[in-house]
């Protein structure tokens, strides 16, 4: 049996929560850029949940931009589909199964863009959403009257300018439109080039007044790992379980968080955010951002050289190991929980923290520390050096599990290169480096191992002391000469050279019986 509208009925309700049929009736008020695991799994869900309860009653159509194909997936199970959340939440064991109805329809662009424009007049519609990936809210010059255009700011624009002429520019026809691209100031940015392209298409500038005016472009953050469709062993557990098929399954965690920097007005019409607590509409979300940054992907970044070079493959793999369950632990509530570079209240972050050691720690999640460290360099450059700079100004002491978390990077960045790429190798464990900058690291250190005058055995501990003396105190390269801090440079070289010596986990095993540098 697969899953679809007919079917409802001879699914067992103890299983997934099954759809009430009112809910199909509801009108559509949302149009949707993006079929991707993450909007399935985050606002519709949430808008789900809100017409379950209820609230906001508006259902939506999505714009399927990929491919020249149907949706024969969707069309076949009637636009359903099973979100399985499964984790950890306050330490107890989280799982729950909804069969979700907030999809009316899909529309492949490339096949049927004039149902899309249709839309676009209907005086239902209320919000437009976009997860486009990073690399859709970009300037593409072009016509938006392409059928279909390229780019989707091409698209939200065409979509725009037809309710516009449609209601006269009238007031009523406006919008609220929520980019959930992950880039930083996404709604604005995304506003500013379908302003360009307004331009570049010769709009009239009475247009362009009226989406300043009454568009509403929202920033927002969003936060759920939706790692998408399952293995085919769970899948065919899952499909044991509850008696269908479904090609839309998608896994998600517990934790949800989408955080949208909207007025007044649009927290009103966006009242299914009164359905879920993850959901907040507020003038300003620097506080969701700092919060992830710092202790989410902060905490990530400063402990994936720690685990690759343990041997450690999975997030959840190193949180069964003691020692590093505790070293993530305690660098995250004991040192960027206090020094979060925003006016934070230390119960906040704390509370956070304990969220993110959940997350962490979920079974049924399998995040790869090696793919955590594609990109090392500038993730510590702009997720863990504020954190750093701000803990001495401060306490002006040292931190010792960030320092810690530095020397690990180091010994990471030490590389051999084959042909353009570069490799690691730590006491015969090879991996990959896949950083924009691990030339930068193999020339700073290769000269130096290189001289003919360095005794391998005797002067090693000078030429690395010198290796990571340069990188520390290059000033250009981190816009700050760490060397200035006190202690930081000496605190780091004596981890470093105890990772060498003892390996990483019994270094870390030691760290907590070592008085702590500097105090």
């Amino acid at each position: 049996m697969i899953l679809s509208k007919d079917n409802l009925k001879h699914i067992k309700t103890d299983k997934p929560a099954v759809p009430e049929e009112r809910l199909f009736d509801l009108p559509e008020k949302v149009l949707q850029f993006g079929t991707g695991v993450l909007l399935r799994g985050l606002p519709d869900y949430f808008i789900d949940q809100a017409n379950r309860k209820g609230l906001f009653n508006g259902r939506i159509v999505v714009v399927k931009s990929t491919g020249t194909t149907g949706n024969t997936d969707f069309e076949k199970q009637d636009n359903l589909y099973t979100l399985c959340i499964r984790g950890i939440q306050k330490e107890k064991a989280v799982e729950e199964n909804i069969i979700v109805s907030a999809i009316s329809r899909v529309i492949p662009a490339e096949k049927d863009w004039n149902a899309v424009l249709d839309f676009a007049r209907q005086p239902a519609l209320k919000l437009i959403l976009s997860n486009t990936t990073e690399l859709g809210i970009s300037l593409l010059k072009e016509s938006i009257y392409q059928q279909p255009p390229a780019s989707f700011p091409a698209k939200l624009l065409a979509v725009l300018y037809q309710r516009y002429q449609a209601f006269e520019g009238s007031s009523t026809a406006g919008l609220v439109v929520i980019a959930t691209e992950l880039i930083p100031d996404n709604g604005q940015k995304l506003q500013e080039i379908v302003t360009e392209l307004a331009r570049f298409n010769v709009l009239e500038a009475r247009f362009i007044q009226w989406m300043q005016t009454h568009v509403e472009f929202c920033n927002s953050l969003v936060d759920r790992i939706v790692p998408g469709k399952p293995d085919q062993q769970t899948q065919a557990e899952l499909e044991k379980q509850f008696g269908y098929h479904d090609e839309l399954v998608c896994i998600a965690e517990p934790y949800r968080l989408w955080a949208i920097q909207g007025s007044a007005k649009v927290s009103s019409l966006l009242d299914f955010a009164k359905a879920d607590q993850g959901m907040i509409v507020t003038g300003d979300i620097e506080q969701f951002k700092e919060l992830k940054v710092r202790l989410l992907n902060g905490t990530h970044t400063l402990s994936c050289g720690i685990a690759v070079l343990a041997g450690i493959d999975t997030v959840k793999n190193g949180m069964k190991l003691p020692v590093i369950d505790q070293y993530i632990s305690r660098l995250m509530k004991e040192e960027i929980a206090m020094a979060v570079p925003y006016p934070l209240s230390e119960k906040i972050a704390l509370e956070f923290a304990d969220i993110v050691l959940d997350r962490f720690a979920n079974p049924y999640i399998e995040h790869l520390w090696i793919n955590i460290t594609s990109q090392y360099t500038m993730k510590m450059k702009i997720r863990v050096l504020p954190v750093l700079l701000n803990y001495y100004r401060q306490y002006n002491k040292i931190p010792r599990y960030i320092t810690f978390g530095f020397a690990a990077f180091l010994h990471f960045m030490k590389s051999e290169k084959r042909g353009e790429s570069y490799f690691g190798n730590f006491n015969g464990l090879e991996y990959d480096i896949n950083d924009e900058y691990a030339a930068y690291f193999y020339q700073k250190f290769q000269p130096l191992s290189s001289q003919k005058n360095i005794n391998p055995s005797a002067d090693q501990h000078l030429s690395e002391k010198i290796y990571i003396q340069q990188v520390l105190n290059d000033i250009e390269f981190w816009t700050t000469d760490l060397n200035v801090l006190p202690g930081f440079t000496a605190a780091v070289y004596t981890d470093y050279e105890n990772i060498k010596r003892t390996g990483i986990t019994a270094a870390l095993a030691n760290l907590e019986k070592q008085p702590a540098q500097g105090k």
